[in-house]
């Protein structure tokens, strides 16, 4: 089999991999093999294969890198959510509480599905099972609500 058969194999390959997870770096590596296979069919030897298939990678990474973040961050403003994760993605979110709160204790609250401990610091009276609540803070994974809507 021709070394050229397989630089374009490997590139599918990485192409796909990168359809499927949005990887990012799987579609630099295939452009790489793409210039490794351009190399090949000049006439190179398999080390400046190699080394083409390592410097275009990099080169497409430094390249593509800020392009593809200008793009996300345009999309982010875009569509006006802010590009948050983990706990502080629950930050501003309503919730439905599930167990009351009683003033100084914890109690349970559900948001999409999942069902929290919750403390709600400031409210003098008892908040009854089927309120709603904002997310205010949290501390570890104790989220601190409020009834303010």
């Amino acid at each position: 089999m021709s070394v050229w058969i397989i630089w374009l194999s490997v590139a599918a390959i990485l192409l796909i991999i990168e359809v499927l997870t949005q990887m990012f770096w799987t579609l630099c590596l295939a452009i790489g093999c793409v210039g490794a296979l351009a190399g090949n069919l000049l006439g190179v030897g398999t080390a400046w294969e190699m080394i083409i298939m390592a410097g275009v990678s990099f080169v497409a990474y430094a390249f593509l890198a800020p392009v593809f973040q200008r793009w996300h961050q345009r999309q982010l403003e875009k569509n006006g959510r802010k590009d948050r994760t983990g706990m502080d993605a629950l930050l501003g979110r309503r919730a439905v509480v599930t167990s009351e709160i009683k003033p100084g204790e914890t109690g349970r609250a559900r948001i999409d599905g999942d069902s929290w401990q919750v403390v709600a610091p400031g409210v003098h009276e008892t908040v009854r099972k089927g309120s709603e609540v904002i997310v205010e803070g949290y501390n570890s994974i104790i989220l601190t609500v409020s009834t303010r809507i």
